[in-house]
């Protein structure tokens, strides 16, 4: 067997109802929809979170807590995910990116302390944890806020 002897199985496919095709096609007329009423009328329905004119359950549950707008999100990057440069490379977030250590930019990069360093790195970053700024510049390298 090869990809171009695949399909789908026998009966599981089916041609779509036409319906408002006529009298003799079985679905005429009213098409299927009965005689008049809501169900009836094109753009029925009342939504997902309609529950039949009670109050709907996202309604009814407290909201609680304060989301800030204005909130800064990091990408994370542990000091462990930067010995794969060479050591005297200069590290920035560009760079971090183009590499595959972080997936988006976000509003920054912070390095935070997780694993060791044994090279000197020139790090470019957003915001250090204080651990990771130590063990950078322990390494002989150079951690600079952006």
């Amino acid at each position: 067997m090869r990809t171009h002897d695949l399909g789908p199985a026998p009966g599981s496919k089916h041609p779509p109802k036409r319906v408002g095709r006529g009298v003799g096609s079985g679905h005429g007329k009213t098409s299927g929809k009965g005689h008049k009423g809501q169900k009836a009328r094109s753009g029925h329905g009342k939504g997902p979170r309609f529950e039949g004119g009670q109050m709907p359950l996202s309604m009814r549950l407290p909201k609680r807590g304060f989301k800030n707008p204005f909130r800064k999100v990091f990408a994370l990057v542990n000091l462990s995910a930067l010995e794969r440069f060479e050591p005297g490379t200069v590290v920035t977030p560009e760079l971090l990116k183009e590499k595959g250590v972080i997936s988006n930019l976000r509003d920054g990069v912070k390095v935070l302390g997780g694993g060791e360093l044994d090279r000197a790195l020139t790090v470019r970053a957003h915001r250090f944890s204080r651990s990771a700024a130590e063990r950078i510049e322990a390494a002989g390298g150079k951690a600079e806020v952006i």
